[in-house]
């Protein structure tokens, strides 16, 4: 593979629950780059979210003693804190900010729950329930409106242990394979590899975000050019399985 190209695809409006985010995809690739056969189109989570309603209105929120407990040590708005909690199967590390294991499997902070980028100043948007679903249900619907094959990454971007600043990476993986296993393989000096598996899916949601951007209203880009060596697969292949995690 010798070349890569990477589009970001404007013009979408502000997406609202219910709305019809293939449609919105399709109708505007088709006045920037348009979409062909082998595309990876990456879409923003944050609206993946917003078209399926993932929304809550803190207040409607009424946060619980835990909540409560939390909020006064990291001096957060209790009712956000009660979101986030709900949204998570454990919390990992409550200073500064609450870092919570998702039911996704995903170790990140807050569970997702995020107020930036959402209209209403006590909104919050969460993660959308199931990220692979989420990825094969836009795959479908793009394949039909388009009549081409190609593959989904809902991406989103998260903080890094041991490094500074986020980077984007694959929640949700849809007709494509999202690791590459190298291991068996010779290197270039004959040697086998033993532990190189390769994180593509992250890989190409971080190249995507080069053109998306987290201020441009750029919520959806097209990489052009990739072929997978290996049979597609989803996101949940992406979570380390808990017995091989170290730093739990």
């Amino acid at each position: 593979m010798e070349r890569l190209e990477i589009f970001g695809v404007p013009g979408l409006p502000e997406v609202r629950p219910g709305d019809d985010l293939a449609r919105l995809i399709a109708d505007n690739a088709a006045r920037s780059c348009g979409l062909r056969a082998g595309d990876v189109v990456v879409v923003a989570q944050k609206v993946v979210s917003k078209a399926e309603g993932r929304l809550r209105d803190l207040r409607t929120v009424v946060p619980g003693e835990e909540a409560l407990r939390y909020a006064e040590r990291i001096r957060q708005d209790p009712r956000f804190i009660q979101v986030v909690l709900e949204e998570s199967l454990r919390v990992v590390r409550d200073e500064r900010v609450l870092i919570t294991e998702t039911r996704h499997g995903f170790v990140c902070a807050n569970a997702g729950v995020d107020h930036s980028n959402v209209p209403g100043e006590e909104v919050v948007c969460l993660l959308p329930e199931d990220c692979d679903r989420s990825a094969a249900e836009l795959r479908r619907d793009l394949t039909r409106l388009t009549g081409v094959e190609l593959a989904v990454i809902v991406a989103d971007t998260f903080g890094r242990p041991w490094r500074t600043g986020i980077a984007n990476v694959a929640l949700g993986v849809a007709g494509l394979a999202p690791l590459l296993d190298y291991r068996g393989r010779p290197d270039d000096f004959g040697l086998e590899l033993r532990a190189t598996v390769v994180a593509v899916a992250d890989e190409l949601a971080g190249a995507a975000e080069l053109v998306m951007g987290k201020t441009a209203r750029v919520p959806v880009a097209v990489i052009r050019g990739w072929r997978a060596e290996a049979p597609p697969a989803t996101g949940r292949e992406l979570v380390r399985p808990r017995e091989l995690d170290l730093f739990r």
